[in-house]
């Protein structure tokens, strides 16, 4: 496992253990409904039933050695400790009835876990929002410097997207959380739909509407979809951070341990290793959603070509989104910020940032636009090519002079308009 990391909860959720003991539940309580509304046999055999019923995992594995069927040996194994009740055991049922439903509940369980683990990292990334909400910063696209923003801001749209990625996970639990006990190829033959609905209002979750042996697998490819988008909202982040702790930006920097070594070879090396790791996590995120789209294709009323797939993909998509959810939060809380740094860079083109609002102030003034641009641009290549003062520039600028007095240019050459408007994107978010 990863880092030998697993958090119990999780781990337990996809156990041998917990995956029969749901099949179980399936079990009796499809039996109940045969007894309370089909009156197939008297209730008095369902209680007998449950204080009888239970399983062995190192049973099932042994009779499974015989049968090369794990869900026919999970049923020998329960039929042995029913005595004669095992007549009325798993009548009527297929496989897949108890495998795809007990598979819904068990991501519904671990899909828990993980909106708690949002929940968790959605409080973090709302305290740096609110610590940095005024601490300017420089805007960057095509990784070039543009204009100001604040700091503050790169955390409120991580809050925005987790947000929303959280909205769009339950939608997806929800799709995907759906029982089915309409038989071997999904037409109800052998138990009505009103076992189905009984049982599944029973486990808290609702009937497919419609299924042939298996539940449709466009809900698990949505669901593994959601994980991914999950997954590469926390690489976008991780990435801006790997890029904010270049040596030659040195904006931010990972949290470094007491002992924490760099590199083998160069002790001086502190690296965006946590970042790094969530990059790569990412994408294999990204694989299990592919392959899960690949699941949706089928043969007929089922074949058995997903399920291989899925005793992987699903079980390690939830373990490992909740360890990257776990290692981003640590990461954004324990997050190094270097404000003078961040003051440096801002200074960084010598007042280039202010242009746009330059040529703003020019066209106010009646200049044509195109003209405008031309002299803004003009005194901009002038400083990138030989390093002089962009502002010095522009007050010594004669056509400029002509439109702008010294105040006006002082005016134009302040971080106030870059801030004005912070506060309503803050309340948009409920940031406040």
């Amino acid at each position: 496992m990863i880092e030998r990391y697993t958090r119990k909860e999780m781990a337990r959720i996809w156990d041998e253990e917990n995956k029969f003991s749901l099949m179980l539940e399936i079990e009796l309580l499809t039996a109940e409904a045969q007894a309370r509304l089909l009156n197939w046999f008297p209730m008095d055999v369902v209680d007998e039933m449950r204080k009888r019923a239970c399983f062995s995992v190192e049973r099932i594995k042994e009779l499974e050695q015989v049968t090369n069927h794990d869900i026919v040996a999970f049923i020998e194994n329960v039929s042995e400790s029913l005595g004669p009740y095992a007549a009325y055991f798993h009548k009527g049922l297929t496989s897949n009835d108890l495998i795809d439903t007990s598979f819904a509940l068990q991501v519904k369980q671990s899909t828990e876990l993980l909106v708690k683990d949002i929940d968790e990292v959605l409080e973090v990334v709302k305290e740096k929002a609110l610590a940095f909400k005024d601490l300017v910063c420089i805007g960057r696209t095509h990784g070039v410097h543009a204009e100001p923003i604040t700091f503050g801001l790169k955390f409120a749209l991580l809050y925005d997207e987790l947000s929303r990625a959280k909205r769009n996970l339950i939608l997806a639990i929800e799709e995907l959380a759906v029982g089915k006990i309409s038989g071997a190829v999904g037409n109800y033959a052998h138990n009505p739909p009103e076992i189905e609905a009984y049982v599944c209002e029973k486990l808290g979750i609702r009937p497919a509407e419609i299924t042939t042996q298996v539940v449709p697998r466009d809900r698990h490819a949505n669901y593994l979809f959601n994980l991914a988008i999950i997954g590469s909202i926390i690489e976008r982040f991780a990435v801006e951070i790997r890029h904010l702790q270049r040596t030659e930006v040195r904006e931010v920097e990972e949290p470094f341990r007491r002992g924490q070594k760099g590199s083998s070879a160069m002790p001086h090396k502190r690296n965006p290793i946590l970042s790094e790791r969530l990059s790569g996590q990412a994408r294999l995120l990204r694989s299990y959603a592919l392959a899960a789209m690949e699941n949706i294709v089928l043969w007929h009323e089922r074949d058995i070509s997903h399920s291989s797939v899925e005793r992987v993909i699903f079980p390690d998509a939830t373990i490992l989104l909740d360890y990257m959810l776990t290692k981003f939060k640590n990461l954004i809380e324990n997050l190094n910020v270097y404000p003078e740094n961040i003051a440096r860079n801002l200074n960084l083109t010598r007042g280039l940032i202010f242009s746009q609002s330059l040529l703003s102030a020019l066209m106010d003034k009646g200049v044509e636009r195109m003209k405008a641009y031309q002299w803004v641009q003009r005194l901009a290549m002038r400083t990138w090519n030989s390093g002089e003062d962009f502002y010095t520039l522009v007050k010594e600028d004669p056509d400029i002079g002509a439109y702008l007095t010294r105040e006006e240019i002082d005016k134009i050459f302040s971080l106030d308009r870059f801030k004005q408007n912070i506060g309503a994107i803050y309340k948009r978010l409920r940031l406040e």
